[in-house]
């Protein structure tokens, strides 16, 4: 299989997304549904949890905080008064302590409940991807390499004010997180790596967040789109073509 052809990185990039985006949404619903919800309500129920549960592997971190660019950047699709409301009933609930510079983290009361959801999703994605387990070890270890490599480059390129992948990466991992855990939530900070360069994508296009979504399909919709995969490329050269296909295949085979 030649680098040059079917799974150069850009490509590559491209192909994985919907793989990617797949076995993060199977993990997260299997959460809500197999005891995150029953949780979530235990502590106030979605109004007092939301960005909790968004921003887990950042807010879980001892010490863990989101700064405003960074939150701007993760809700970017959304109404900027409507985040800052929600995040003023998160804080009447006493799960999120707002910070002088427009940030946030969790209080002992969210911190607490962000550790019951580490354990949920430990129980779920054993489930979930039971029988999967030779799967999701490779996984991980691949993900873990990707993360790393986007961080390298992060690094090397200074820090991005307004970068979703800044704002959550590197995932929290404590010792003894279980392999479901370690791959839900390596997917789901992949995830904003690839939102930060479409975003980019679409503002060099001259569109915003409002237009973008707008946007229907067609030759400029397809222009960005692989400008995304560009953009997004970069981790993935990390991995060798042989790498890229067994990741490939591996996201494939998992339930959900």
């Amino acid at each position: 299989m030649s680098d040059d052809v079917e799974l150069a990185p850009h490509r590559f990039a491209g192909l994985v997304a919907p793989a990617v985006d797949r076995a993060f949404v199977a993990g997260m619903l299997a959460g809500r549904d197999g005891g995150g919800a029953e949780l979530s309500s235990r502590y106030g129920g979605p109004a007092a949890t939301g960005f909790l549960v968004e921003f887990r592997t950042r807010l879980a971190a001892p010490g863990g905080a989101v700064d405003g660019p960074g939150f701007a950047a993760v809700t970017r699709y959304r109404d900027p008064a409507a985040c800052q409301r929600a995040l003023d009933k998160q804080v009447a609930h006493g799960m999120i302590q707002r910070a002088p510079d427009g940030g946030f983290c969790a209080t002992e009361r969210g911190l607490a409940f962000l550790a019951e959801l580490y354990q949920v999703h430990g129980e779920v994605t054993e489930e979930l991807w039971a029988g999967h387990d030779d799967r999701v070890v490779r996984l991980v270890a691949a993900l873990g390499r990707l993360l790393g490599y986007a961080l390298l480059l992060a690094e090397a390129e200074g820090p991005g004010a307004g970068s979703a992948f800044d704002a959550m990466a590197p995932p929290y991992e404590p010792e003894g997180t279980p392999p479901g855990v370690l791959l839900l939530n390596r997917l789901g900070t992949l995830r904003y790596h690839r939102a930060d360069a479409h975003a980019a994508a679409w503002t060099a296009a001259g569109h915003t967040a409002a237009s973008i979504v707008e946007l229907p399909p067609g030759p400029e919709r397809l222009a960005i789109e692989q400008e995304t995969d560009r953009r997004a490329a970069g981790p993935y050269t990390v991995l060798t073509a042989e790498e890229r296909l067994s990741m490939l295949a591996d996201l494939a085979a998992l339930p959900g």
